[in-house]
């Protein structure tokens, strides 16, 4: 199979959303499909769950230090914008070490006080700022991204880099011109349409990363005065084995933490009470919950949602994946977004269902190294938000169309216009 009727390689194939129908056909017709590129040199699309697995798992086989993401890039940008993202172990683990500590689910479950303060906060004050009619069971009409999904991560991640609140607002607006950066929504520099080479040694090619870096310097002065418990001290500090990461990798990690413990949290958290807006008695199921049917409803947001749509990796050697033979230095393409969606892992996929269990989604990865980092933070965040968004609310309906992210990389909705109606007292 070496065919496809939608360029999946263009951003703007997703501005109406994830082309759910292209995939489950090469997921069903082939699998691991070739993909012709026009600004690049072809990949393996990974489509099968099983496939997934396998290609993340074996990274003896498949590296993820080539980069990715679908863009090729040479000896001296890769060098220049690699993360810990684009390490495998044993690098890869003595990077990640460095702050892990602070995102395990122990660790995060003592959050969980933090990150409740700032829901009820962030939803009563969206209820109330764009309130139309007031009293008792007051109609409110806002954007559910701007006024809540955006709010609370960022202002939880900023309280773990130490950072302070008021500078939320400017890692969000840099944290978008990254990982938007093939939308004119969020930046002015679009990699697809306007010149960038001038920033080719950038994180994600985008001028957002000079400001981040010079951000990431100030912060670093005053935390070498005046070290804390925050992530910024632990990146700071001296590793077991004695080393220390340099100002460019320190920089490199703080972009990255700014760009992925924002966005992704927000989008799945959008996505998810869409889908719940389209069966409203779902809400009503949800008021009652335990914090276990929590947990699987969100896990089935997760799922539904797969915001961070594919992970690239190259071929180390020639080897075989899915019955197709792969040669060394091939790009490969694994499709996270098309493994949860398969018929062969998950029951009836493409219905919605908050009681799914089992529920072994790939939104996080999966298999490899390279699970989420923050996959239990994005957890917390989510389960705590909607619960007290429900709490206080007796509906919400959508008002007007979403707008879709233009990213062939993240599925997310960056507008979502509704009306809630607040519950009674």
């Amino acid at each position: 199979m070496d065919s496809t009727t939608v360029d999946l390689t263009s951003h703007d194939t997703y501005t109406s959303g994830v082309p759910h129908e292209e995939l489950t056909r090469l997921r069903q017709d082939g699998g691991v499909v070739w993909i012709d590129e026009t600004e690049g040199s072809g990949f393996w699309a990974v489509l099968r769950y099983a496939d997934i697995m396998e290609a993340s798992r074996r990274v003896d086989l498949f590296t993820s230090e080539e980069g990715i993401r679908l863009e090729e890039m040479d000896a001296e940008e890769t060098a220049a914008r690699r993360t810990m993202m684009e390490h495998d172990p044993p690098t890869h683990t003595r990077l990640r070490r460095l702050v892990s500590r602070g995102f395990t689910r122990r660790k995060v479950e003592s959050y969980e006080p933090q990150i409740r303060e700032l829901a009820v906060q962030v939803v009563e004050a969206a209820l109330a700022e764009h309130a139309v009619t007031g009293g008792d069971g007051a109609v409110s009409e806002f954007d559910f991204v701007e006024a809540i999904a955006t709010q609370l991560p960022m202002r939880m991640l900023g309280r773990l880099l130490g950072t302070p609140d008021e500078d939320g607002p400017f890692l969000v607006e840099q944290g978008d011109a990254l990982l938007g950066n093939s939308d004119p929504d969020f930046t002015d520099h679009v990699i697809d349409q306007a010149d960038t080479d001038e920033f080719r040694l950038m994180p994600f090619r985008s001028p957002a990363g000079f400001r981040l870096f010079d951000y990431a310097r100030q912060q670093a002065a005053l935390r070498r005065t005046d070290p804390t418990e925050d992530i910024i001290s632990q990146l700071l500090a001296t590793t077991t084995d004695g080393s220390e990461l340099t100002e460019h990798e320190f920089n490199n990690f703080f972009t990255l933490l700014v760009a992925a413990g924002n966005d992704t949290t927000r989008y799945t958290m959008t996505g998810g009470l869409k889908a719940l807006m389209e069966r409203p008695e779902l809400i009503e199921q949800l008021r009652g919950a335990s914090d276990d049917e929590w947990n699987l409803a969100v896990d089935e947001i997760l799922r539904w949602t797969s915001v961070t749509m594919h992970f690239r990796r190259t071929a180390r050697v020639d080897a075989e994946l899915g019955g197709q033979q792969i040669k060394a230095g091939d790009k490969m393409v694994i499709y996270f977004i098309s493994g949860n969606f398969d018929e062969d892992q998950f029951d009836d996929p493409f219905t919605f269902d908050i009681t799914r269990d089992p529920n072994d989604h790939m939104a996080f990865g999966r298999g490899g190294p390279h699970l989420c980092l923050g996959a239990w933070l994005a957890r917390m965040e989510i389960r705590v938000t909607l619960q007290e968004l429900i709490k206080r609310i007796d509906s919400i309906e959508q008002t007007g169309d979403e707008a879709y992210l233009r990213s062939n990389f993240i599925a997310g909705i960056k507008r979502l216009p509704v009306r809630v109606h607040a519950r009674s007292v």
